[in-house]
């Protein structure tokens, strides 16, 4: 049978044997009250990688997204993120609904939001105002195509929010790809922040789990807040005991997937297909179907005939992302059928 190439998301990025072997033998015991040692373990893994004082092992990235809004704000208050970031577009509205915050959109050039409007949309302290006291940002940012904050960009955000006394919130799904992308340590990424997220699952290859980090603090208040929306477990040692294996082994390799990414979206430009090459930094590629060539629901269908998945089309834009199993020869394939699909 012939292979089906997947690359709608690199949330389908399967385990390893060594994290099935990991799970296997994990040690555990009650994680509710910190006594499963392979969680331990994989908190000050993670809270080390990323330069700060404690870390929180979570269900989701979208649970811990909103810990960390429960844990540094409270309702009635407001919050500054770019309105097509992942907590603004793909949580549930949970940011308000379960929150309380309103949040404040700003629009961002290339995922980054310009520090001026960040600073015009700081409210401030008054009888009838929602204050600002967070700062959200998404780094590498999903919806931008995959592109990264750099750390010069955070410095300057953690002037603006000395400033003004806010926090930040970084939502660091893929922060290693943000790190590895531009060569430099991830707590470069992660020192001007108060607090990030990251996903274990998507490029890491985890079943399940994501981190949030920041000082001990934070973390002993951000312990009550999961609780709360029920991301307390118990012997959560099998999952992490994966995220073990993905902080030791898997975060080099990620190099790879963005070699691929270049190397897909050169191939659909040399096809016509329309790209911003600036945005793509990373693991994915956002393209836009010109209608002169196919239409995009039907380029789809006969890339699935093909058993090529893509993702499904907003107007007339997809996306793409590579991940651990998709192959450079994989890519090639691809290519190689788009070029046939869009000639007949």
């Amino acid at each position: 049978m012939e292979k089906i190439i997947d690359i709608r998301s690199d949330t389908l990025t399967k385990p390893t044997e060594e994290m099935y072997e990991a799970m296997f033998k994990a040690k555990i015991g009650d994680e509710q009250n910190a006594e499963d040692p392979t969680v331990n373990q994989l908190q000050d893994i993670s809270a080390e990688k990323l330069g700060k004082e404690a870390a929180l092992f979570i269900p989701s990235g979208t649970m811990g997204n909103l810990v960390a809004l429960l844990t540094h704000t409270k309702p009635g208050e407001s919050v500054i993120l770019d309105t097509e970031s992942h907590i603004y577009r793909c949580e549930v509205g949970g940011i308000s609904a379960v929150a309380g915050i309103m949040p404040k959109g700003v629009k961002g050039e290339l995922g980054m939001p310009l520090y001026e409007d960040i600073e015009n949309s700081i409210i401030r302290e008054g009888r009838l105002l929602p204050t600002t006291t967070l700062i959200c940002l998404e780094n590498t940012h999903n919806a931008a195509g995959g592109t990264c904050i750099s750390p010069c960009q955070m410095k300057c955000i953690r002037k603006i929010a000395n400033k003004n006394n806010l926090k930040i919130h970084v939502d660091g799904a893929r922060i290693f790809n943000a790190a590895i992308a531009q060569g430099v340590d991830p707590k470069e990424l992660s020192k001007d922040a108060d607090s990030i997220q990251f996903c274990l699952s998507k490029s890491l290859g985890c079943p399940f789990g994501s981190l949030l980090v920041g000082s001990k603090n934070f973390i002993k208040q951000a312990v009550k807040k999961r609780q709360m929306i029920g991301g307390g477990m118990r012997q959560a040692g099998i999952m992490a005991a994966a995220g073990i294996v993905a902080l030791n082994k898997m975060i080099n390799r990620l190099k790879e997937d963005h070699e691929n990414a270049k190397l897909l979206a050169k191939g659909l430009l040399e096809l016509g297909m329309e790209i911003d090459m600036k945005t793509v930094q990373t693991n994915m590629v956002y393209f836009s179907v010109p209608l002169s060539i196919i239409e995009p629901n039907k380029l789809v269908k006969k890339l699935k005939d093909n058993n090529i998945f893509i993702g499904s089309p907003k107007g007339n834009r997809i996306r793409v992302v590579t991940y651990r199993g998709i192959l450079t020869k994989d890519i090639k394939i691809v290519l190689e059928k788009l070029r046939e699909v869009v000639k007949h």
